[in-house]
């Protein structure tokens, strides 16, 4: 035990709806407004001291729960979830570090919540996934953590050492058999950049239902003096990184689009493109002719091709495909697939060679992940859940202590680029992307160093609230 330990003893939650300024396509659907859960926790030391953090974590229905049951019933579940999760939190009664309170919650607690939300949703309605469970966990963990820095007056960054924790590595993580890791006597810190970047290289989401020349335009693009076409994104924000939305169930549509967008990038000096099929695709072989296909008609596109994303279905152990075949051809990346570090095994085994970390599946999630695949030399990436306001800081700064392949993802800009103006005022490098790139420096404090108080941003009336 540690005299720095402390107790969770209040949450509260609020919602904030964000509509898109433009459909995003996830998969088979497409997004144009979705909610945004806030949450506030408040923690205690031994020694009676308090202090308060914030999480915050959009509620991507689309993402987290695929299928054909209707959004909005869809929504409305994940929304009574979160509720139920904030409530479990004020009441738990964990002691320690935030990644052992938040450890212990998911393994002890967040099972058996979903497990009553979905013997209680409605009869029509497939059950609520895990990855569901995790998004909505996760506001709640991110703030417990936020709470912890500003407790020690510390960047929570600065927390991930034996000097605060209990439980080493080994006490959460198993090495594959056989092999020649140890996690006793290493903590996260040890798997972080030691010196993280101030400024990182942006990626630019390509959606499935974006313009990329004026040939696809409908006449009912936005008007609000943001970029629309492709192309002049790429001007405005000097974007090197595209990630690319394809269908996975449409082999000539999506080859079409990685040529299409990779000759576009090309031309305006681009240097990188990623594909993302979302989970749609059935087999390697539709990605490996797809590859193969570019490497002899396109090769200067092909060598543009950084890694894949999450071809294959996201539930590994229904679905466990060896995928080896294709992470020969290019780097392969888990992302909806690695739910945690024992997915990630998985996936590992399977022949998967990166991982695509978010915050959204929980901070202490995420770094349990990154120590797991970083140890067994899987590369890192960070990507976007399109966070806007709060959730962005947590987002970047993981990308920027995770030494990822090649920067980070950002997208809230483009989907929803006015909601963060208030916390724009405070990190302006960190809502605008210029020269390729988001400026961390305003980030600073304690805690996540969002400067909360300077953004002074008005919230709803809390739907759950059990404060101190």
């Amino acid at each position: 035990m540690k005299p720095t330990d402390v107790r969770l003893i209040g949450a509260e939650l609020y919602y904030l709806p964000l509509k898109l300024r433009v459909p995003l396509k996830f998969g088979a659907e497409t997004l144009t407004h979705l909610t945004c859960a806030r949450a506030r926790v408040t923690i205690r030391d031994r020694a009676g001291k308090t202090a308060r953090g914030w999480g915050e974590t959009p509620l991507s229905v689309a993402w987290v729960w695929p299928g054909q049951d209707p959004f909005a019933d869809r929504e409305e579940q994940l929304m009574r979830l979160c509720e139920r999760i904030a409530r479990a939190w004020s009441g738990f009664e964990a002691e320690g570090h935030p990644i052992e309170i938040g450890h212990d919650f998911q393994e002890q607690t967040l099972p058996g919540l979903l497990r009553q939300a979905n013997d209680e949703r409605p009869g029509h309605l497939t059950a609520i996934p895990w990855l569901a469970a995790l998004v909505a966990c996760s506001p709640f963990d991110i703030a417990l953590h936020d709470a912890y820095g500003n407790l020690l007056g510390r960047p929570v960054y600065d927390t991930y050492t034996a000097e605060f924790m209990n439980r080493d590595l080994a006490g959460y993580l198993e090495p594959i058999e056989d092999g020649d890791v140890s996690f006793a006597g290493r903590y996260p810190a040890d798997f972080l950049e030691a010196e993280p970047p101030a400024a990182l290289p942006v990626w630019h989401l390509v959606g499935g239902l974006d313009p990329v020349d004026r040939a696809a335009l409908t006449g009912n693009e936005p008007d609000d003096g943001e970029p629309v076409l492709l192309e002049d994104w790429i001007r405005r924000d000097g974007l090197k990184c595209l990630k690319i939305k394809l269908r996975g169930n449409d082999a000539a549509w999506d080859y079409n689009r990685i040529v299409e967008v990779g000759t576009l990038a090309a031309r305006l000096d681009a240097h990188w493109l990623s594909p993302d099929f979302n989970c749609t695709v059935k087999s390697p072989e539709y990605v490996n002719q797809i590859l193969d296909r570019l490497l002899r008609e396109q090769p200067r596109i092909y060598g543009m091709l950084l890694y894949v994303e999450q071809p294959f279905p996201y539930e590994l152990e229904s679905h466990p495909i060896n995928v080896h075949s294709v992470s020969a051809r290019k780097p392969l990346f888990m992302d909806e697939s690695a739910h945690d570090w024992k997915l990630v095994r998985l996936g590992h085994a399977l022949g998967w060679t990166g991982v695509a970390l978010k915050t959204c599946k929980t901070q202490t999630g995420a770094l349990l992940t990154l120590c797991w695949a970083k140890a067994h030399g899987m590369t890192l990436m960070v990507q976007d859940l399109t966070n806007p306001m709060l959730a962005q800081i947590p987002h970047v700064l993981l990308a920027a202590h995770a030494g990822t392949i090649m920067g980070v993802e950002c997208n809230a800009m483009q989907f929803y680029p006015r909601e963060s103006d208030l916390e724009a005022r405070v990190h302006p490098g960190l809502y605008q992307r210029r020269n390729g790139r988001l400026d961390l420096t305003s980030i600073r404090g304690s805690g996540f160093g969002y400067r909360v108080d300077e953004v002074s941003r008005e919230l709803p009336p809390a739907v759950v609230e059990h404060a101190p």
